[in-house]
């Protein structure tokens, strides 16, 4: 790559790694060309991105974006994921996809303004999802009124059981 050429990847990388929510370094020792073009194919469509990056420019892009610390995790061979959208459904498809992979490795990554290692990597796609947290918002807001909802009508199910009741007992009288 020529000097030039160089300079121009670090500024479009350095917007596209501080435009991403989530970042996730990872070892590719070992992995074919065809498995690594078969994955970007994979990941396209779900909006994630797949870079091989040489770490010097990688460090280079890094600079100023907030996302600093992920220099130390910059060594040996590096692929980067890179999710702008949906961070917690993007760590899941990774996830998912690095399973068949065994080859490829998670070293760590950034999400929500921190650095993880593996592990917390790892458990940002144990996350509840967006929708998840809004089904439960919900049902959290409508609990009370449903409390109050049960509350007003448990002396007219309390008499209708009653009656009903009654109404048993008698059937029960007369045919005996």
């Amino acid at each position: 790559m020529k000097r030039q050429q160089k300079i121009a990847f670090v500024e479009s990388f350095h917007e596209t790694v501080k435009d991403a929510s989530l970042i996730v370094v990872a070892t590719f020792s070992g992995t074919g060309v065809n498995r690594l073009t078969a994955l970007r194919r994979t990941l396209d469509p779900t909006g994630i991105r797949f870079r091989v990056v040489k770490n010097t420019l990688a460090r280079r892009a890094l600079e100023g974006t907030g996302r600093e610390g992920l220099v130390e995790q910059l060594s040996g061979d590096t692929a980067l994921f890179l999710c702008k959208d949906d961070p917690i459904s993007g760590a899941r498809v990774i996830r998912d996809v690095l399973k068949d992979l065994e080859t490829l490795r998670i070293r760590g990554g950034y999400f929500d303004g921190d650095i993880y290692d593996t592990d917390g990597i790892k458990g940002v796609a144990d996350l509840p999802s967006r929708e998840d947290l809004l089904a439960l918002l919900l049902g959290t807001l409508q609990e009370p009124a449903r409390q109050v909802l049960s509350v007003l009508q448990a002396p007219a199910r309390d008499l209708v059981t009653l009656l009903h009741n009654y109404v048993h007992k008698l059937s029960e009288a007369e045919d005996a």
